[in-house]
């Protein structure tokens, strides 16, 4: 029985104890994937079983739109206890992201120090250290000595973000120097602090652009940066895991806006949520539609058939290859769509070079097509003792093939440019105009070829 089998089972059966035994032995990367299988109603239920301390460790884990789906799922009073165990930077963010009058109610949760700390981290501008910086750091004023600091840090570590790294200060909060835990470690219990800090350590300004700050850590090896104002006080830190998720979101940013879709990665992302969590009335919106255009389509490809029924009934052979040709065509269309949409969100395709990268999906097509035509070809005039056919089926699969692949990268190009789901509409418009060219050409070819015979 697998993980999943086993808490649904657990969740099924009610034996609350057991679940919460069980889930409480996991460790942290078997719950945050255990989380991302369970049903809405099921991740409620497992995250309130979770130690408080877990719990927190498993949200800060899960990504954005899963906190603010979790989040609205739980009652008020879960939230805000849930915001007050999170570090600022964090309860900012989601703050930030949550309906204006949930975010106002839980901001008036909490106290006067803690709203104000929050409201100035939400003061600055989008996309810049001081928004996702943290206030909680290690700092000290000189003039203290090592063994002093010790003790110090044993009181307050805990609550801190990092405590690896400790600032020092001058009287005014200007930042002097940074010393790492280790140092103040095995140094001399009667130094003074600022005989062993590094002088001039790296900073950023709050008005830093949020990739620079990432970039620098990843660089130089930090587990975290210093944030000052402009006149150098120390206002909060920035800590590595913080800079990866930076770098994740503004990659993929820079990625989609070099491609020339901006919004490409929002959009499709909440057009993901809808098609998996929204209303059924939602996802009928999104698919109906393209799947009506697939059923027109058919119909249209039927009346093709019913036109060259008299073919069929001279040549009762020519139905045979009819799936062949429709489902080759089918298939390659699918692959190239994949391929174009996979390309566009990895940054491969330059969209103001669009049309060099389709004429080169088109030329692979014709060489695929022509390869498998061949094939094709052989086999249908040995099985049929009919070269004719042969050469009907082999060029119908190539030109089909071939059309396949242009649309595949064509139509979910387009469907992007205008607004439009693309994972949705993508293959059902691409399905309907392949199977009515395809049997056209089909039809087109045993005329030519064998048009004596009918």
């Amino acid at each position: 029985m697998s993980l999943y089998e086993e808490i649904t089972h657990l969740i099924d059966k009610k034996k609350m104890t057991q679940l919460k035994a069980r889930i409480n032995q996991l460790n942290l990367v078997e719950i945050v994937e255990l989380m991302r299988e369970l049903e809405k109603n099921d991740q409620v239920i497992v995250f309130r079983l979770l130690n408080k301390d877990f719990a927190i460790e498993v949200f800060e884990k899960l990504d954005p739109n899963f906190q603010e789906d979790l989040i609205n799922n739980f009652a008020e009073d879960e939230v805000i206890a849930l915001m007050e165990d999170l570090q600022f930077d964090d309860r900012a963010r989601l703050l930030d992201e949550l309906p204006a009058k949930v975010a106002k109610r839980i901001m008036n949760s909490f106290s006067k120090k803690e709203r104000d700390t929050i409201a100035e981290l939400l003061g600055y501008a989008p996309e810049t250290a001081g928004r996702i910086m943290n206030p909680n750091y290690v700092a000290f004023k000189k003039g203290i000595t090592a063994e002093d600091a010790l003790k110090q840090i044993r009181k307050m570590g805990i609550d801190q973000e990092t405590i690896y790294s400790i600032y020092i200060l001058d009287s005014k909060r200007k930042l002097e120097g940074v010393l790492s835990l280790r140092v103040l470690v095995i140094a001399d219990p009667e130094e003074k602090i600022e005989n062993i800090m590094y002088d001039n350590p790296v900073s950023v300004n709050t008005y830093t652009d949020q990739e620079e700050v990432a970039r620098l850590l990843q660089h130089q090896d930090l587990l975290s940066v210093p944030v000052v104002d402009r006149e150098n006080r120390l206002v909060g830190i920035i800590t590595f895991d913080d800079a990866m998720d930076v770098l994740e979101e503004e990659t993929t940013e820079d990625i989609l806006n070099k491609a020339g879709f901006g919004s490409f990665g929002e959009d499709e992302t909440d057009r993901s949520r809808v098609l998996i969590s929204g209303s059924m009335m939602d996802v009928w919106k999104v698919r109906l539609p393209f799947l009506i255009i697939t059923l027109i389509g058919g119909m249209l490809a039927g009346l093709v058939i019913e036109g060259f029924e008299a073919s069929l009934e001279a040549i009762a052979a020519l139905a045979i290859f009819i799936p062949v040709i429709m489902d080759m065509g089918g298939n390659v269309g699918t692959q190239s769509s994949t391929i174009f949409t996979r390309a566009l969100v990895l940054g491969q395709i330059n969209v103001r070079r669009f049309f060099q990268h389709w004429w080169r999906e088109v030329k692979v097509g014709l060489s695929m097509g022509a390869l498998l035509g061949l094939a094709a070809g052989i086999i249908a005039a040995l099985w049929q003792q009919m070269p004719a056919l042969g050469i009907v089926v082999g060029l119908s699969l190539t030109f089909t093939i071939t059309i396949a692949t242009a649309l595949g990268f064509m139509i979910p190009y387009l469907l992007v440019k205008l607004g439009f789901d693309q994972a949705a509409g993508s293959d059902p418009i691409i399905t309907t105009i392949k199977d009515i060219t395809g049997l056209f050409i089909y039809f087109f070819l045993v005329n030519v070829f064998l048009g004596h015979l009918l």
